[in-house]
């Protein structure tokens, strides 16, 4: 991980400003969503982007009841209910 020397302290609420810099770097724009997660002691921030809810893949998305399903997901759970072979 490359460090770019900008320390920044959390305010009351726990909340952190991203420097525009660094979100100009990552392409993140206004109300854009971030990933949070976890790697050893570090907190990653992560431009998310929707997955299968099945496979995790991204590719070839449909949303379906709020779920977003991949094509090839959709293919195994039908060969799996016997629609097609």
């Amino acid at each position: 991980m490359k460090s770019t020397g900008i320390v920044r302290r959390l305010d009351d609420l726990g909340r952190i400003t991203l420097p525009s810099e660094l979100r100009k770097t990552m392409g993140v724009t206004d109300r854009d969503q971030l990933e949070i997660y976890v790697e050893g002691d570090k907190v990653v921030l992560e431009k998310y982007e929707p997955s299968c809810v099945f496979l995790g893949i991204k590719d070839e998305l449909k949303e379906y009841h709020g779920y977003k399903v991949s094509k090839q997901a959709a293919e195994e759970l039908a060969r799996l209910f016997g629609l097609i072979e």
